[in-house]
């Protein structure tokens, strides 16, 4: 092979390369791609203007009442539910506190009222003059945390209504006369 064809092949290659490289160039003048200036982007929502979400964060979610499932609640059913309890609680009549005190009788009971239990302060300020009604109770299991801030309770709370009930309906059950069933 003499030189000039070597020169031929050298050419064609760096012409090659050449041009690659420009498109390159072009493509990345052409096709750039800028942060934006901030991050992410707005969904626009028509008929809202913001006073839903605000009227909702200040009023909390609506959590359904249960005075009219209480009447007909199966008891074995809230026993069930009531396990989840049973890691933190007792539920026999003068049982022992365990992290969380004993919850016979805890219907109709004052809050932060079992003696020689120390309840966070959070409960403390909460339960001032207050009594586990059933909406109390039923509040409080949705979301502990939420309902009470500074309860150091760790449960995460019961999202179904049925099983709010049913375990209310048990906890009315501990007691040697079980308290009166709310009016709707």
């Amino acid at each position: 092979m003499d030189s000039y064809q070597l020169n031929k092949i050298a050419g064609a290659l760096l012409g090659t390369l050449f041009v690659i490289l420009s498109l390159s160039f072009l493509s990345d003048a052409i096709f750039t791609s800028h942060a934006p200036e901030t991050a992410g982007f707005a969904i626009e929502v028509e008929g809202d203007d913001g006073e839903h979400a605000a009227k909702k964060e200040k009023t909390g979610p609506t959590i359904e009442p249960i005075a009219a499932m209480l009447a007909s609640v199966d008891v074995a059913a809230g026993q069930k539910v009531a396990k989840k309890c049973a890691a933190c609680h007792t539920f026999d009549k003068g049982g022992k506190k365990k992290v969380g005190p004993n919850l016979y009788g805890v219907v109709t009971r004052a809050v932060g009222s079992v003696g020689g239990f120390s309840y966070s302060t959070g409960m403390k300020e909460f339960g001032e003059g207050k009594t586990w009604t059933y909406a109390e109770l039923n509040h409080f299991l949705y979301k502990p945390k939420a309902y009470v801030s500074g309860t150091s309770m760790g449960f995460a709370g019961l999202k179904k209504t049925a099983d709010r009930a049913a375990l209310i309906g048990f906890l009315r059950s501990l007691a040697e006369t079980p308290a009166a069933l709310p009016a709707e």
